[in-house]
């Protein structure tokens, strides 16, 4: 399996689907997940988006479930997309 080269974390699901969307275009290939993947992804893909509902919990929670994306991707690049 390649190692992911990108993995990014948005803070809701129409962010998620409209990068992983332009990621695809681009000439990647493209997994995404609702909430946090809790197995493997068994695909050999260039990009995971992982899609949470950061804004619709508390802070903590937004944090804690960022940081458990994020953890064991290896990916080279991690991008957090937030809507303010």
């Amino acid at each position: 399996m390649k190692k992911i080269q990108l993995g990014c974390i948005a803070d809701d699901f129409t962010g998620a689907s409209d990068l992983a969307n332009n990621l695809v275009r681009a000439g990647m290939r493209v997994v995404q997940t609702i909430g946090v993947p809790t197995g493997p992804l068994g695909a050999d893909v260039d990009a995971v988006v992982v899609a949470l509902k950061s804004r619709t919990v508390a802070p903590a929670e937004a944090v804690s479930q960022s940081l458990a994306a994020s953890a064991g991707r290896c990916a080279n690049l991690l991008q957090v997309l937030l809507d303010l």
